[in-house]
């Protein structure tokens, strides 16, 4: 397998490395970091290197699709820590959806600004009581005149505490069959009827909230896709949160920082580093993220050839969340009983940061929900990947 990049792609990294020369880091220092982001974000649009998939009128650069220069750009990017675009689920995930699926008025109203970072998103899937099974949600959406008036209770939303706006998904449909009966739905999340409550996490941050909705407004067109085909809209949005998640590089960032923590932390007097058993477990993990690495080549390949992807992406999605959790656990592992103190304490006369392992470790629990849960990704690859018979709790449904 010859995973180099051909003369042509090389001499685009040499075009990238020239722009971010001229470009960054920004030479001025009289205005403020957010300010030289925004401005060198705007540069890179117009250089044709960020927003590429995004047409020009909607404030993309509009460059043909070529998944091997978006490639080239971010490891760039990266090896000078040069802002990307601007990250969350807006840009991530509900951009590429309306752009597959959103009527152009949608696009023009909400693109440019969720791009800039201008509007924060959030996404209502969850629901108490439909976990795994989203298509058994309950929020009901009704047509009353020109607006839909939504009740209901969403779960689990990243987000929401700051969110503009809510994608949500609600049964407009009631007597179709679960699947047929949903519609895909934009919220203002400025008004009267919203109640969103903080849940209390175990580190002690609320990243997650609950989201009530009582009686709850949105213009009849603000709804993505045809009335009740909600359901094949999210499948659109679940698979970009898919990529989001699943990336080889975030693992690869992570491996680093735990050996990085094997080298500072002392065991029987020396470097746990030097320790033959975590030098095993190093291994073991390092050997899961070249597979994982290697698994991403292939997605970015058959991208490049525009074939589908098919249960690569949920393995590559599956590979990411099992190891997260076990960087967090070896790090817990290394960390000891220091390991028990409060996010954010340092030790006296240490170099060791502990705020970011114990988050981490709490965080790899949560993570492997997100996007579909562990069992559900493990469910399809059985299924469709190995033609293995249906989980029996699926059939029933």
């Amino acid at each position: 397998m010859d995973l180099s990049y051909s003369e042509e792609y090389e001499k685009f990294r040499s075009q990238v490395r020239t722009f971010l020369e001229a470009h960054w880091p920004p030479k001025d220092s009289e205005t403020s970091r957010e300010d030289q982001t925004a401005r060198f974000r705007q540069q890179a649009i117009e250089a044709g290197y960020l927003a590429r998939s995004i047409p020009k009128k909607y404030g993309g650069s509009e460059q043909e699709a070529d998944v091997l220069k978006a490639a080239v750009i971010r490891e760039e990017f990266r090896r000078v820590r040069a802002p990307g675009e601007v990250a969350g689920i807006g840009p991530g995930m509900l951009v590429p959806t309306l752009l597959d699926r959103g009527e152009e008025w949608q696009k023009e109203k909400f693109v440019a600004p969720t791009m800039r970072g201008e509007i924060v998103w959030c996404q209502g899937y969850s629901e108490p009581g439909s976990g795994s099974d989203l298509a058994s949600l309950q929020t009901k959406g009704e047509l009353v005149g020109d607006e839909w008036v939504i009740n209901g209770q969403k779960i689990w939303t990243s987000g929401a505490q700051h969110a503009d706006y809510m994608f949500c998904l609600t049964r407009t449909e009631p007597e179709a069959q679960k699947h047929a009966g949903i519609s895909y739905l934009l919220i203002d999340m400025h008004q009267p009827g919203i109640d969103v409550r903080p849940l209390k996490q175990m580190n002690g941050s609320a990243d997650f909230n609950e989201v009530f909705l009582t009686d709850v407004r949105t213009p009849k067109d603000w709804i993505v896709g045809k009335r009740g085909e909600g359901w094949l809209v999210s499948r659109t949005t679940l698979k970009h949160e898919r990529n989001m998640i699943g990336n080889a590089e975030q693992s690869a960032l992570m491996f680093a920082g735990l050996v990085d923590l094997a080298r500072k932390t002392q065991r029987n007097g020396r470097s746990a580093l030097q320790d033959p058993s975590v030098r095993q477990h190093l291994v073991e993990i390092e050997g899961r993220i070249k597979a994982h690495q290697y698994s991403g080549h292939r997605q970015l390949t058959k991208a490049a050839k525009n074939q589908d992807p098919g249960i690569i992406q949920l393995m590559n999605k599956l590979n990411s969340t099992n190891i997260g959790h076990a960087v967090a656990k070896l790090s817990i592992e290394l960390l000891e009983d220091d390991s028990l103190l409060e996010p954010g304490s340092r030790l006296p006369d240490s170099e060791l940061d502990l705020s970011g392992w114990m988050n981490q470790y709490m965080w790899s629990l949560g993570i492997a929900v997100a996007g579909g849960t562990a069992n559900i990704q493990r469910n399809v690859i059985g299924e469709r990947g190995l033609g293995l018979p249906r989980d029996a709790a699926v059939q029933r449904s």
